[in-house]
C-alpha cells in the first residue's frame, strides 16, 4: 500500500502541528525533528528539507541521537515478528525480503541483533532499500566488528538515508 503524498507547497503552508504529524514517520518515533523543522519553513526543495532535518539531528547531542537510534526496530526482530513495526519500517523490511527469511537466516539475524546490541547498546541500523536479505546479513556481519564511535556515525548516516527515502515517498515531485 502506497503512503499518501503531499506537495512541498502543502508542507510549507500547513499548520505546524499538521506538518509534524505528516512528517512524524520520517525519523522513527522522533517528532522533535519535524517540530524543529517546522520553524524553518518554507523549504525550497526536498534536499533543503532533508538537510535541515538531518542538521537538527546532527546538532541535537548524543543523548537525543541515541534515543533516535534506539527508536528504530531491529531488522527481523521481535517487533517485526509481533507485527509492531511502523508502516514505514514494515514496507522497508518486507521490501528487502526480511519477511521471507529462512529459519537459518532468521536465526542468524537474531544472533547478530543480540551481538550488536550487547556490543554497542543500540540496534543495528541499515537503510535496507536496495539490499536483499543476503546483502543485509553480510553488511551486519561486517559492521558488528566496528568500534562504537564508527557505528554511532554509521547509524546516523543510515538514518539520514532512510529519512531521504521516506521523504521521497512522501513528497510529490514538482
Amino acid at each position: 500500500m502506497k503512503a499518501m503524498q503531499y506537495t512541498l507547497d502543502q508542507l510549507n503552508t500547513m499548520p505546524a502541528d499538521t506538518f509534524v504529524t505528516v512528517l512524524a514517520g520520517i525519523f522513527e518515533h522522533s517528532p522533535w525533528v519535524p517540530e524543529a523543522a517546522a520553524q524553518q519553513r518554507p523549504f525550497k526543495d526536498i534536499d533543503t528539507l532533508h538537510t535541515a532535518m538531518s542538521h537538527i539531528v546532527e546538532t541535537a547531542g548524543e543523548e537525543k541521537q541515541l534515543a533516535l537510534i534506539n527508536a528504530h526496530p531491529e531488522l527481523a526482530g521481535k517487533a517485526a515478528v509481533r507485527g509492531e513495526l511502523t508502516a514505514e519500517s514494515t514496507r522497508e523490511q518486507s521490501g528487502a525480503g526480511l519477511d521471507l527469511c529462512t529459519q537459518e537466516e532468521f536465526d542468524r539475524l537474531q544472533s547478530l541483533n543480540t551481538q550488536y546490541r550487547e556490543k554497542f547498546g543500540f540496534p543495528f541500523i541499515l537503510a535496507v532499500r536496495g539490499y536483499d536479505r543476503h546483502g543485509i546479513i553480510a553488511n551486519f556481519e561486517k559492521r558488528v566488528n566496528h568500534d562504537r564511535a564508527e557505528e554511532l556515525r554509521t547509524s546516523l548516516d543510515q538514518i539520514y538515508r532512510i529519512a531521504r527515502f521516506r521523504l521521497n515517498d512522501l513528497i510529490q515531485a514538482a
